[in-house]
């Protein structure tokens, strides 16, 4: 087991900003990483949709026995991270929706958070329940943001449309007085120079892939599951659509030099 990958499942690019957090954490660890680019984006998609998404990327992943399976997926781990626990038996599984939650409780100063998603996670209150778990005394404020993705997508990190559309999503939410703002959807961060730019330096912006990826290093050690070479290695890719435009955004957001990519049926 312990020369097997981490399994990391996204519905398209978004998931890279963990693979990119898991690589610095864990450097010698074999990355498995399936992006569902011909069924994105998740967060527009009934909860019905998005459950039957999580099982056939479960699935995808077992095919290549990994060790532990990370739900890279917001929209994912808020609607369906039961589905992805039972399609895997006995595998630990991880989400970033959880990992996200309890760095934003930890950090935020004024218990007021924000919370960016998809519709479908914004519509779960998935974050609010998690962070007021943590802390009933949290107020939770949220907002759906569906054009970062495709935005993300495109690879529009830094143009005028996108921060035309970050103004315009995130100025309700700057006015509620928080001190956090929760990254959750895993696209995010990928636009995140102009969400800093748009929300201003006093409030402190929360990636959950960073949470994640300390998350999964904890687990593995308790597990006895680290890897046992110390020899770095190149992500294994996998997409299920458009393998040329992926290879060229990885490169783009990743800044290293391209692995193969395979193209699969889902």
């Amino acid at each position: 087991m312990n020369k097997s990958p981490i399994g990391i499942f996204d519905s398209g690019i978004g998931g890279l900003t963990v693979v990119k957090a898991i690589q610095a954490a864990l450097p010698f660890e074999r990355i498995l990483y399936f992006g569902d680019t011909a069924r994105v984006p998740y967060g527009t998609k009934s909860q019905v949709t998005v459950r039957k998404y999580a099982a056939d990327d479960t699935a995808m992943l077992m095919r290549y026995q990994p060790k532990i399976i990370i739900v890279a997926c917001n929209t994912v781990s808020a609607l369906a991270l039961d589905v992805v626990e039972k399609s895997c038996g006995h595998l630990p599984v991880t989400g970033v929706l959880k990992a996200g939650a309890r760095l934003a409780a930890g950090v935020t100063r004024n218990k007021r958070i924000g919370v960016i998603g998809t519709q479908a996670t914004v519509s779960s209150n998935a974050y609010g329940l998690a962070i007021n778990q943590l802390n009933a005394e949290i107020e939770v404020f949220s907002q759906a943001c569906p054009l970062f993705v495709p935005l993300a997508e495109e690879g529009f990190i830094d143009h005028p449309a996108t921060k035309l559309v970050a103004a315009e999503y995130l100025s309700e939410i700057m006015q509620k007085g928080i001190d956090t703002l929760v990254l959750g959807c895993t696209h995010y961060p990928i636009l995140r120079k102009v969400i800093e730019e748009t929300v201003g330096p006093e409030i402190t912006i929360i990636d959950s892939a960073d949470a994640v990826a300390l998350g999964t290093k904890e687990l593995l050690m308790e597990s006895g599951l680290l890897a046992f070479t110390q020899t770095e290695s190149t992500p294994h890719l996998l997409v299920s659509d458009l393998p040329q435009k992926f290879s060229t955004l990885y490169q783009l957001f990743m800044g290293s030099a391209m692995p193969d990519v395979e193209l699969v049926e889902v």
